[in-house]
């Protein structure tokens, strides 16, 4: 800052200026005050809010992870139920030096905080513990299970964001009218329809009967996964320029992400066209459209921008709760996700896959929405980050 002039009160002696500083007075003469300049670190904060903010949001991230983990260790300890006994079989479980030596080895002969302690120490160095059913990293088995998910629920999310969103704008453009009725009938069948039904429906008419969709898993029987790159069947055999790979991983896909996408269709119809309904009846739009602008213009650069802010929070839910909700899609169709995974390791009772689970999903839901948050002040001007 510039220095600036003050006059000074009284006659000679100390005076502190408005900016906190003293400096020595001489008579009833004026005197000079300098800004003290703020500190590296505040300065860079203070011209970048959106630095600010994402240090601030990371911050709360890992309160909240670490929140998370405990109380994911809580409820899974008291499930009723012994580990050993889910894991061990008949003979083993009858000779107590094998189910000693069994809690020895996972760690469940100590007392419960040594245990969350002994986790957290493991979980700063990237260590989630070994399976109990697998007999393998937690993390091995997550790098396996979390790619297959992502592409079905990503697949089901990006699909569902270009239907959903064209549903709603175009039933609110036409409401009350034939369009807008059958628009709105899609949408509440969506909602309601159990997914678990659709699916085991979609694959008894589609691969059962007519044949057109190809069978469970990710890829047809007797054909190698692609190089791992991503864990995304269909990224990697793109990149490694092998077609028939993906085209048949696509095929697979195909069916269960749309029937993961007929809840999300429905959900996000409705709320786009609320929200559209809504932003249409705002003063600058009439206002807009009193200047003559075209429809288009007005459609794209001022309905939807305003409309687009709670459809994002709610996208960012529902892709939330599809990749941690597939677990009965998944298994119907052989699907080896992180669903099916939680399944297994839940039913065998397996603490240090649960625990991996939860962790997983918790940190999705972190991610999606700080992304959400993001976005806002992306898509609206008015939403800017103070």
């Amino acid at each position: 800052m510039s220095p600036r002039w003050a006059p000074s009160k009284g006659t000679g002696g100390k005076s502190t200026g408005v900016e906190g500083r003293e400096g020595a007075g001489s008579g009833d003469g004026d005197r000079l005050l300098t800004a003290r300049p703020l500190p590296g670190r505040r300065r860079l904060l203070a011209r970048h809010p959106l630095a600010r903010f994402l240090l601030r949001r990371t911050a709360t991230a890992i309160l909240l992870a670490l929140g998370v983990t405990l109380v994911t260790f809580i409820l899974t300890n008291l499930v009723p139920g012994d580990p050993a006994a889910a894991n061990l079989g008949q003979r083993a479980i009858g000779d107590p030096a094998i189910v000693a030596q069994f809690r020895h080895h996972y760690g469940l002969d100590k007392p419960l905080p040594v245990q969350y302690v002994t986790y957290l120490g493991n979980l700063l160095h990237g260590d989630l513990g070994e399976s109990q059913q697998s007999h393998q990293s937690v993390l091995t088995d997550l790098s396996t299970a979390v790619p297959a998910t992502l592409e079905l629920a990503g697949a089901a999310i990006v699909v569902s964001l270009i239907v959903g969103v064209a549903f709603g704008v175009v039933a609110a453009l036409r409401r009350d009218r034939l369009t807008d009725q059958l628009l709105r009938v899609i949408s509440l069948l969506g909602v309601s329809v159990p997914t678990f039904w659709l699916a085991l429906l979609a694959f008894y008419i589609f691969f059962y009967r007519l044949g057109w969709a190809p069978g469970s898993g990710r890829l047809d029987p007797g054909m190698t996964a692609p190089p791992h790159v991503t864990g995304l069947y269909t990224v990697d055999a793109a990149l490694a320029g092998q077609w028939p790979v993906f085209w048949s991983a696509v095929g697979h896909l195909a069916l269960p992400a749309l029937v993961l996408t007929a809840y999300t269709v429905g959900l996000l119809t409705r709320f786009t066209r609320s929200a559209v309904l809504e932003v249409l009846n705002q003063d600058y739009v009439r206002a807009a459209r009193a200047k003559g602008l075209p429809g288009r213009t007005v459609l794209f650069q001022y309905v939807l921008r305003a409309a687009l802010v709670p459809v994002i929070t709610v996208a960012g839910l529902a892709f939330g709760a599809l990749l941690s909700g597939t677990v009965l899609v998944e298994s119907i169709f052989a699907w080896p996700g992180l669903g099916a995974y939680a399944y297994r390791s839940a039913t065998t009772l397996d603490l240090p896959a649960v625990m991996g689970v939860g962790l997983v999903v918790g940190l999705v839901y972190l991610t999606v929405n700080l992304a959400v948050d993001v976005l806002y002040g992306v898509i609206d001007p008015r939403v800017r980050v103070q």
